[in-house]
């Protein structure tokens, strides 16, 4: 690594006058690196290079990240920045220091410092979180699937922070994280009263399916279903609670009717597998996952349950597909001693409402059930224990696989995309800030490993 004293000495050749060894540094430093950043462009040695291979990829598609033409063992910072679609700014950073050979080579160097330390190669896309100063509570939540995240890397003189980003900046490189391949068909879906969106892989069918449903954020939810499709799925994402296209406040027996209907539309389809149909479902998706499979007679191929519940308290049933939330109604919202919007205590099996407790013993599918064990906002760990004593005790243990992840949380989605540990809670009329849990590079561990297992258990149960 190279010493500050030495970086003065270069400095001081650089622009050829007497440069105090600290204090002009700090004052002229933006200069200087305009200064490097030109001799290397005009000089005999080779402008640095950075390069980002595939520039463009699906979301979960790891991309090879490379800089070159760099003075040995010295310095550098690699950063990532993004827009969402809201236009807040997210960013990653990783310190690193260059080889012998003037290189860095995110597949198997190792970050010092930044947003993540060791040998991360997608760490600065997984490490993203919002900017300082950008607002409160953000989560990264696509809602328009049909274009691209577009990450600016840049990478940078010295171990620096992205603040420093314009005057420190050697070279540059965009790329393009997409959530459906070319060729994907997004249906919109009104039909019967059912509201939902449905991708069809490319071509012409017919094509094993997945129903996904997400939880009591409400709305319709895309993006999980456009990666199942690119993955050659049809996926069916299914709105059940606060969306403005459902215009029937439905009990839970309505909502068993709503679903019955959704799962019948897929069904019927004409360039779907009417009997190879699973369902994914998260949070409070997981309940009404595990209704449809043993109630509904609808007998689907395959279950992935992600971090939800097993049954179901009262309170929260009366809101189900309603499409807006009184003041009135927030009062059965549990928060932690902190204020924090969560599930955890609620949803314990031992507060379930009476009836409300799937009759797990019914199930006649194989199920995946993926579980945080930082979640926070729902007791994950005791509904998963709970389901697996249930099925143990029917003799039908071996439709039970359970994925465990330490230092996960919540909302594990697809690869690569940003943890969020506390977000906002849009309910009208207030808003509330949401507790998921989950510490940022094990929560990233847990979304690679568990969506390669979920697209193998999917092509087992359904395309075999």
């Amino acid at each position: 690594m190279i010493g500050n004293r030495a970086r003065v000495a270069v400095y001081r050749h650089l622009i050829g006058k007497q440069l105090p060894s600290y204090v002009g540094l700090h004052r002229k430093l933006c200069w200087l690196h305009s200064t490097i950043a030109v001799r290397w462009r005009t000089g005999s040695t080779p402008a640095p290079i950075l390069t980002a291979t595939p520039a463009r990829a699906l979301v979960d598609e790891q991309i090879s990240i490379k800089a070159g033409f760099l003075p040995q063992h010295c310095p550098v910072t690699l950063c990532a920045q993004m827009r969402s679609e809201d236009g807040d700014l997210w960013e990653a950073f990783g310190h690193y220091n260059t080889s012998a050979d003037g290189t860095v080579n995110l597949a198997q160097d190792h970050s010092v410092g930044g947003s993540y330390l060791g040998c991360e190669p997608m760490g600065l896309f997984w490490g993203l979180q919002p900017a300082p100063g950008e607002r409160v509570g953000l989560r990264l939540r696509m809602k328009n699937v049909e274009i691209p995240l577009t990450v600016d890397i840049s990478l940078m003189e010295g171990h620096v922070s992205p603040r420093e980003r314009e005057s420190a900046e050697l070279a540059v490189v965009t790329t393009e994280r997409w959530f459906v391949t070319p060729g994907v068909q997004r249906i919109d879906i009104r039909q019967n009263g059912v509201v939902g969106t449905l991708f069809l892989p490319p071509g012409p069918g017919r094509f094993p399916a997945m129903v996904d449903l997400w939880g009591m954020g409400g709305g319709l939810v895309e993006y999980r279903s456009a990666m199942i499709a690119s993955r050659g799925f049809a996926s069916f994402s299914i709105a059940y609670m606060e969306h403005k296209d459902l215009t029937v406040q439905l009990d839970i027996s309505g909502a068993d009717a709503y679903m019955k209907k959704a799962f019948k539309i897929l069904r019927d389809h004409p360039q779907v597998c009417g009997d190879r149909i699973g369902i994914i479902g998260l949070s409070y998706g997981v309940y009404m996952a595990l209704r449809m499979a043993t109630l509904l007679d609808l007998n689907p191929s395959c279950l992935v349950c992600i971090n939800g519940p097993a049954g179901s308290n009262m309170e929260l049933t009366q809101t189900l597909c309603k499409p807006k939330t009184s003041e009135s109604d927030q009062r059965f919202w549990p928060r932690d001693k902190a204020g924090y919007l969560s599930f955890r205590e609620m949803s314990s099996p031992s507060n379930y409402s009476p009836g409300t407790q799937v009759k797990i013993e019914n199930l006649t599918c194989p199920l995946m059930y993926i579980l945080g064990e930082d979640d926070l906002n729902f007791p994950s760990t005791k509904n998963s224990h709970l389901i697996e004593d249930v099925l143990k005790a029917a003799r039908k243990s071996h439709l039970y696989t359970c994925l465990s992840y330490p230092g996960a949380g919540h909302l594990i989605e697809t690869p690569y995309t940003p943890h969020t540990r506390l977000s906002m809670w849009k309910l009208k009329p207030r808003k509330i800030l949401a507790l998921w849990g989950g510490h940022v590079a094990p929560h990233a561990a847990a979304q690679e490993d568990s969506w390669k297992k979920i697209l193998k258990f999917l092509d087992k149960h359904l395309r075999a």
